[in-house]
């Protein structure tokens, strides 16, 4: 399966239409693998080879060692120019809110030196804080582009009136806006977000957000686009009680309830029908929304990101999608 491609306004370089994710997570054993001298190099060579060359990161992921890492293999491999990098910045710590001039300056910063490049494809606030007006936080982005240190930027976990409202703003002004926006989009629907201050626009609850950026056509960077490892296919709702343990914490909490082990039962069973995987299916449900998006995955292993990537030539009936997300009770 070749990869697919999209096109981000104002980016000159391909971007594939999935992403791996650098914040791994998984099995004990899986995650003490990698952080094996070497594991984090090849499993990005595999992913080249698959046709991703689009890497999500964060300043916060692993204490910045996710970005470290992603830098050594660039500087190793010589393949900056042909590598997208998508990192954020700004994300809140127990003490304060961190949506400042000064602290998207502070890591925008380390994360140059830590990849190891002086430029960012795509620059993500990683969080917002709505106390603040959003015109010191596009006219703070818009100085960071100017200067050439990031080519676009967006949002993630940004609502998407606060989105409209910096848009509406960057319009007036004459200035850059956000170009991309990253929440949660997955066939799992959330019990309580994961993490705090996330934003998701699954199940009934995110239909607003999702005409919105319909209309918008704004591209979408998907994260926990397999509900953390829920439709990993490495545990179902019956061996789900001896597998707690190895499940993330804020997984178990999010998405292991009865609604979404129904649809992963569904996912089983379409995925036999079809000669798939789970994840492919999974995979397939959020490709096949009307939007444009880029789900990001977090594989720990060459075979699992072909696998993932094969998902692209997946297409699902609306029925299919229907019932999948149990809005119909037969196919």
């Amino acid at each position: 399966m070749a990869m697919q491609y999209g096109k981000i306004p104002g980016l000159d370089k391909p971007v594939s239409r999935i992403l791996q994710g650098t914040s791994l997570q998984g099995p004990p054993d899986m995650l003490e693998k990698a952080s094996e001298d070497g594991f984090m190099g090849d499993l990005f060579d595999g992913c080249l080879e698959s046709g991703i060359t689009t890497f999500d990161t964060g300043h916060v992921y692993a204490g910045g060692n996710s970005e470290r890492a992603l830098g050594e293999w660039m500087e190793r491999q010589g393949n900056r120019d042909d590598i997208v990098i998508l990192t954020k910045g700004a994300h809140h710590n127990n003490d304060r809110k961190r949506v400042t001039f000064h602290d998207i300056a502070s890591d925008l910063f380390d994360s140059l030196a830590r990849l190891r490049t002086d430029y960012i494809d795509i620059y993500l606030l990683h969080r917002d804080d709505p106390d603040l007006p959003v015109g010191p936080i596009i006219d703070t982005l818009n100085e960071h582009k100017d200067a050439g240190r990031i080519q676009v930027f967006g949002a993630s976990n940004w609502t998407h009136p606060r989105i409209e409202e910096a848009n509406a703003y960057a319009e007036s002004n004459g200035l850059s806006g956000f170009t991309v926006s990253s929440p949660n989009l997955t066939l799992a629907v959330e019990a309580e977000p994961p993490w705090k201050d996330c934003i998701s626009i699954a199940g009934d609850a995110g239909t607003g957000a999702r005409r919105w950026y319909a209309e918008q056509q704004m591209p979408l960077f998907l994260w926990s686009s397999m509900a953390q490892g829920f439709f990993s296919a490495r545990f179902s709702r019956e061996s789900y009680t001896g597998y707690r343990d190895q499940i993330p914490e804020s997984c178990d909490r999010a998405y292991c309830h009865d609604a979404n082990f129904d649809r992963l039962d569904r996912c089983e069973m379409l995925a036999k029908e079809k000669g798939l995987t789970i994840p492919q299916v999974a995979l397939a449900f959020i490709l096949g929304q009307h939007l444009d998006v880029y789900p990001i995955i977090g594989v720990l292993t060459r075979e699992e990101c072909a696998e993932n990537v094969a998902a692209l030539e997946v297409e699902l009936t609306p029925a299919e999608m229907d019932w999948l997300d149990l809005k119909r009770e037969s196919l």
